[in-house]
């Protein structure tokens, strides 16, 4: 009896046994699903070209007539404000040798300065007459700032360069071709700082059908656009 009962233990014990064992090895743990976030930083990266694009270049612009500082010229209008000084005050066009005349100082030369290194000249002159003198100048009209147009154009003449334009631009504002213009003949005569002409082609059927637009470069003081 005891053996049997004994027997009996022995085999349920070994079941127990091989049970919790296939159990062991028949167990693995399931894969831990990859975080959104962990994705995300997986494509990611490397970063390409597209998702950072090339910094901005950080060299200036090549600086050009109309992007300088504005200097005064002949025929400009200068508004001048002396504070508390309305006798002082006027509105004055730059004569063509460059001056300008001003109650109390008399003549003086203008051409070429800008209007802030004008404001400190007129408070310099002034001091002798008026205690502490604030003085504004501003440019009112641009006149001294020309282009010129000849040869086939509707109103050939001398044009206001106060804003930027291009050769298209001052094709338009002499009014456009006359009949018989050599439209791919074009030139702009441009002087250098040497005192030589150079000569800067424009085709305009090139240039309005975009083959070429490079051609159609922005005016500066003095240059004259001739259409043959």
């Amino acid at each position: 009896m005891k053996t049997q009962r004994s027997n009996r233990q022995q085999a349920v014990r070994l079941l127990a046994g091989g049970i919790v064992l296939i159990a062991l090895l028949g167990f693995s743990p399931p894969e831990t699903a990859a975080r959104p976030s962990d994705q995300k930083s997986s494509q990611e990266s490397p970063a390409s070209p597209k998702n950072n694009p090339p910094l901005a270049s950080t060299e200036s612009r090549p600086s050009s007539a109309l992007n300088d500082p504005y200097t005064i010229g002949p025929e400009d209008v200068l508004k001048i404000d002396v504070w508390h000084e309305p006798e002082v005050s006027s509105l004055v066009a730059v004569r063509p040798d460059g001056k300008i005349s001003l109650p109390l100082v008399g003549d003086v030369s203008v051409e070429g300065f800008t209007p802030n290194e004008l404001q400190e000249v007129l408070a310099t002159k002034l001091q002798a007459f008026i205690a502490n003198p604030e003085v504004a100048v501003t440019v009112q009209e641009v006149k001294s700032r020309k282009f010129n147009v000849l040869g086939e154009v509707q109103h050939p003449g001398s044009y206001s360069l106060a804003q930027p334009v291009r050769v298209l631009d001052a094709i338009g504002m002499a009014g456009g071709f006359r009949d018989f213009a050599k439209v791919t003949k074009i030139y702009v005569l441009r002087r250098s700082s040497s005192g030589d002409n150079a000569r800067l082609p424009f085709n305009y059927k090139e240039v309005i059908k975009g083959d070429d637009a490079g051609q159609n470069v922005q005016l500066e003081p003095g240059d004259t656009v001739v259409v043959p």
